[in-house]
Order: structure tokens, then C-alpha cells, then sequence
């Protein structure tokens, strides 16, 4: 929950190399991560699906100057602007990234193959047309940032009183994660990126750690259904602030240049 997705990478490293801070190979191999290929599909201009470099270096040419981040849930257009097929692709990915001077948006499709324990997964971003209007529901980092600091507080009162914080293997283990996570800093976000975009996307990440040990740790205090209903009332809110956050900080370049 609340994991990189992969629409930040490509947006993040994207905006890194249509700005001239990294090369076309470094951005190529920060967004495919672990996954085995990325292709583009729908490119105008193309009749098949491309690889990242060729694709990235088309969407320059067709006047894309910035990527943005959509990562939408049920009810919650966040990041979105339409029309309503892009959105529906969209939500059903629960992610998508839309690009600043061209009307066009890109939605990732995952794709799994190979036997248990050797699995490699390859990824076809498919290329559709978007409505060149404002984000929904996207906070600035100021605002995110001030949003992310209650919501901790509420997140950490509510595992307390669940009495699922930092108990078990699952909390360990996600605790670890994030530590190593901070460790790494500069991986965060690709460069050129505020300093502000990098801290409320650690604290994002941290939020969304604390949210996934209260729904991966077993019940904990919640004993009863109508508890257990509370526990997600509860931490629905903060799931949603923490995803806004993710989404100003990964947009935060395209935001900082339009000023």
C-alpha cells in the first residue's frame, strides 16, 4: 500500500531527462527498476509498442515538457483530469501519468511470466489522449506537507489504540523497510527535484509504512467486526492525505517550472 508506483519513477525520472539532468540510459534503467522491460504503446506517430528511450525522446518531440502523476482510487479522481475512458483506465491501473504540453496520458499495464521464484514482469505504458485541464485534487507541497504531519499523529494514535504499532514481524519488517529506505535519500526522487518535493515524499512513504502494518498485522486490538470497521474508517483518511502528498511531490517539478 502506498508502495512506489511505477508511474513515479517514470514521471520523477522523466522530468529529470526532458530537464537535461540525466542521460537517456540512466533514466531508462531508474524507471524500469527491477521489472525485466518497459514498453510504450499508442505513441503517435507509431504503429507498435516502443521501448522507454525511443518513446521518452518522441514525447519531447510532440511539445511534452513535464510529466505529472495521477494515482487515482474509487471515488477519488486524484491527479486526473479526463475524459472519462482515460480516467477508467486509469483508476483501474490505480495509477497513471499525465503529460504537461501535449494532451496525452500514459497508463501502465503489468505483465507476469516465468515459473515461481524466477518470475520477470514486463510493463506496456499505453499511450491515450487526456483533457488538458487542472489535476484533481492535488495540494501543493505546503499543503501536503502540513496535511502528511496531522495525518501521522492520527495514524499513529489509531495502530496505538489498535495495538498493532510496531508489534510482530509484519511491523518490523515494514519498519525495516522504511529505514532502509530513508537510508538510500537521494534514490527518493530523481534530481533536479526541490528539496521540500523529497521530504514530504519520505514523509508520505512513512504514513503509507504505518497504514499497511495496521491492515497487514492481523487484527490486532480490533476484535469485533464493528472495530475492525472503525480501524478502517479510521485510517481511510490518512490513506487518502498520503496519497495527495505522493502525488504533489512527484509533481512538484512540472509545478516549480510552471512558476
Amino acid at each position: 500500500m502506498l508502495s512506489e508506483p511505477r508511474s513515479g519513477r517514470l514521471a520523477a525520472w522523466g522530468n529529470a531527462l526532458l530537464a537535461g539532468f540525466v542521460s537517456p540510459d540512466d533514466a531508462v534503467v531508474a524507471v524500469v527498476g527491477e521489472d525485466a522491460v518497459h514498453r510504450v504503446e499508442g505513441l503517435p506517430g507509431e504503429t507498435g509498442p516502443v521501448g522507454l528511450t525511443l518513446a521518452l525522446g518522441r514525447l519531447r518531440g510532440l511539445g511534452v515538457t513535464g510529466l505529472r502523476v495521477a494515482l487515482p482510487a474509487p471515488g477519488h479522481p486524484l491527479g486526473l483530469s479526463g475524459p472519462p475512458e482515460f480516467n477508467a483506465r486509469a483508476l483501474d491501473a490505480e495509477e497513471a501519468v499525465v503529460c504537461h504540453g501535449a494532451a496525452l496520458g500514459l497508463v501502465p499495464e503489468v505483465f507476469e511470466a516465468g515459473p515461481e521464484g524466477d518470475v520477470h514482469v514486463e510493463v506496456i505504458w499505453h499511450c491515450l489522449a487526456v483533457r488538458e485541464a487542472p489535476p484533481a485534487d492535488v495540494p501543493s507541497l505546503g499543503e501536503a506537507e502540513r496535511e502528511l504531519a496531522e495525518a501521522l499523529r492520527d495514524a499513529t494514535d489509531v495502530l496505538a489504540r489498535l495495538d498493532v504499532a510496531a508489534s510482530g514481524p509484519v511491523a518490523e519488517a515494514a519498519i525495516d523497510a522504511y529505514r532502509a529506505r530513508a537510508e538510500r535519500g537521494g534514490e527518493v526522487l530523481a534530481p533536479g527535484y526541490p528539496p521540500r518535493a523529497v521530504r514530504v515524499l519520505e514523509l508520505a512513504q512513512r504514513v503509507g509504512m504505518l497504514i499497511s502494518v495496521a491492515y497487514e498485522n492481523g487484527h490486532g486490538g480490533a476484535v469485533s467486526a464493528s472495530e475492525m470497521a472503525a480501524r478502517a474508517d479510521a485510517l481511510r483518511p490518512v490513506e487518502r492525505t498520503a496519497r495527495r502528498a505522493q502525488v504533489a511531490a512527484y509533481n512538484a517539478f512540472v509545478e516549480e517550472r510552471l512558476r
